[in-house]
């Protein structure tokens, strides 16, 4: 940028030196036509009053007796040519100041069009000036970005020599032994297993409640199809459905009408949700699972959890807790949303 301002200055004051020249020249050149026009005004005073006076001496003479001096006769020559010799200098200096005119036109032109190639130039170089900062600038930000790249992975590489140079813990995984299916027929505790919350399901006593409806319902006028419910016990009710008709019936030989009572099937719900104790707090001393165990056989108890999806893992820490206690552990997965049912042509479950 410096080196291009300093050709332009050094252009621009030669150019002013070489029109300071031509102009002190024109200057020259006008104060001698000026100096030769009086100077011929001069001569030509001289000569008028130089004849004047011939005039008046001729008149003075007789023109046929008189003749014309060789000395005026020199003298007009002599003014004449150095009239003459003033004209054509003039002259000739017109044509100088003509041509230095032409020549400070042109050399106008010509600083006018290095003006303009100098601005183009200029304006090329700022371009190109701004295009190269450009791409510095995106090279430092390249270049910052490969060094964070760089201290990462010396940190990553540092990380992975320490976990490299780190003892691996040892992790205990607990066994059970391989599930072996059987049919319970002894003593069964029912559990159910929803939102990592464990409860005990009374069925025995709601069944046992059932039982007491239907000899009820037995000496009622009602027939067909009959709902009812039982309940609450511990948390929750059954409602039930039964079917009562009448039918010939055979006993002792004898054969008459009689009332026909069969039970249909049965939906147990829990009064509220979420139900039961937390997971966890069963498997500590004194908790409600261990009041359910206490005094009852392992060789001839089983338990049955009903489980849902949202505590598949829970029921595992369960059957860990029950193994260790001796206990079989039966699991009747449920979708989550369906009741625990029950018919009159229900099923064992399996233990494992």
């Amino acid at each position: 940028m410096s080196r291009s301002k300093r050709n332009r200055t050094t252009l621009e004051l030669g150019h002013d030196a070489f029109l300071d020249i031509v102009a002190n020249l024109v200057g020259i050149l006008i104060i001698l036509v000026v100096v030769l026009g009086t100077q011929s005004s001069q001569v030509i005073e001289e000569i008028k009053a130089k004849t004047d006076h011939n005039r008046s001496a001729e008149l003075q003479v007789d023109d046929a007796h008189r003749p014309a001096g060789e000395d005026l006769m020199q003298s007009l020559g002599s003014v004449s040519m150095r009239a003459a010799s003033a004209q054509a200098d003039s002259d000739r200096f017109e044509m100088t100041i003509k041509k230095y005119d032409q020549q400070i036109a042109q050399r106008e032109q010509q600083r006018g069009m290095l003006l303009d190639l100098l601005s183009e130039a200029k304006a090329a170089w700022d371009a190109e000036k701004e295009r190269y900062d450009r791409q510095a600038r995106e090279l430092a930000a390249r270049n910052r970005e490969f060094d964070e790249a760089k201290t990462k992975l010396a940190e990553l590489q540092g990380e992975r020599e320490r976990l490299e140079g780190e003892k691996q813990p040892v992790v205990a995984v607990t066994h059970l032994p391989t599930p072996m299916a059987k049919t319970v027929f002894g003593d069964e505790i029912h559990f159910r297993l929803k939102a990592n919350r464990l409860s005990v399901i009374p069925i025995d006593r709601l069944v046992a409640e059932i039982k007491n409806d239907f000899e009820r319902a037995s000496v009622g006028p009602r027939d067909g199809l009959i709902d009812a419910a039982v309940g609450p016990i511990r948390g929750y009710t059954a409602m039930y459905e039964m079917a009562k008709s009448r039918e010939l019936v055979s006993q002792g030989g004898r054969v008459g009408m009689g009332m026909r009572v069969s039970f249909v099937g049965m939906t147990i719900t829990p009064l509220s949700e979420p139900h039961g104790t937390p997971i966890q707090e069963m498997f500590r001393q004194g908790s409600e699972l261990d009041i359910e165990l206490a005094g009852r056989d392992p060789g001839t108890t089983t338990i049955t959890v009903w489980v849902y999806p949202d505590s598949f893992a829970a029921f595992r820490h369960l059957k860990e807790h029950l193994y260790a206690r001796g206990f079989a552990a039966a699991a009747r997965p449920m979708p989550m949303d369906r009741d625990i049912t029950g018919g009159p042509n229900g099923s064992r479950s399996t233990a494992q």
